[in-house]
């Protein structure tokens, strides 16, 4: 697989220089969605962006509470990434978690058993890509509201089990990616989204455009990259705004008015 391309939102996390998801070691990144607008593009692309280098020591532990490894081989693949030879090379340990719900209400698992559980699982795969001299591991959550619901709505749960990965992946050198959906949480208190954003260290907003649906712009994109020793000033708490468009075969990022 050829070295990716760097583009607006590879450059607003600081990944425009790297073969590698790198310069988010011991990083948490959120994506934000909504209704209207689903952010699952930006784990598409940087689920690429991990494997765009064949020699890379970079593997991904991908946590799935929305689609099944189907759904993500079948993207992927368009998009030139093939996650099924990236799985059978042990660079992609693929934890599949859409049952939980039906399964777990079914027995005596509490929620805090079940996430108990999958933490383990992670630790275990962690264990053997550390074997495999694997240096950047990254987990992948792809839906928190889910993570809450098999954590049987418990947000103290889902705190917790982040705070364990999070230290997990700061020891060995790797990052968190995680997609939430903000109008979940919009007609009820919001402890979770909240402490989220303030744990976050870069947070990418995507939502529609303000003036309306639009034919060649899918919708906005905001990041926010905190503070963090290592990076370029010019990437310190700034806010980066720009817009996208979603092909088959990737996405265009492109500051308003700039598209052709």
């Amino acid at each position: 697989m050829s070295r990716m391309t760097s583009n607006l939102l590879d450059e607003a996390i600081g990944l425009d220089d790297s073969t590698s998801l790198s310069p988010l070691v011991g990083r948490l990144l959120l994506v934000e969605d909504c209704v209207e607008t689903s952010g699952a593009f930006v784990l598409h692309h940087l689920l690429k962006r991990a494997f765009s280098s064949p020699h890379s020591s970079n593997a991904v532990i991908f946590i799935a509470f929305s689609q099944s490894f189907v759904h993500y081989e079948r993207v992927l693949r368009k998009l030139g990434c093939n996650l099924a030879a990236q799985r059978d090379s042990h660079r992609f340990f693929f934890l599949d978690m859409l049952t939980v719900g039906c399964s777990d209400r079914s027995g005596k698992e509490t929620g805090e058993g079940v996430l108990v559980g999958l933490y383990c699982k992670i630790q275990r795969a962690v264990s053997a890509l550390i074997q495999e001299n694997k240096r950047h591991v990254t987990i992948v959550i792809d839906d928190i509201p889910l993570l809450e619901v098999a954590a049987n709505g418990s947000s103290n749960h889902v705190l917790d089990f982040l705070h364990y990965c999070h230290t997990l992946t700061s020891e060995i050198g790797g990052s968190i990616i995680a997609l939430s959906h903000e109008d979940v949480y919009l007609d009820i208190e919001r402890p979770l989204i909240l402490q989220m954003e303030y744990l976050a260290d870069v947070l990418i907003k995507v939502g529609p455009l303000a003036t309306g649906i639009a034919k060649d712009v899918h919708g906005q994109l905001t990041v926010l990259n905190k503070p963090v020793g290592g990076l370029e000033e010019n990437l310190r708490n700034r806010v980066h705004n720009f817009q996208f468009y979603i092909k088959e075969n990737g996405t265009e990022f492109f500051y308003s008015g700039s598209r052709a």
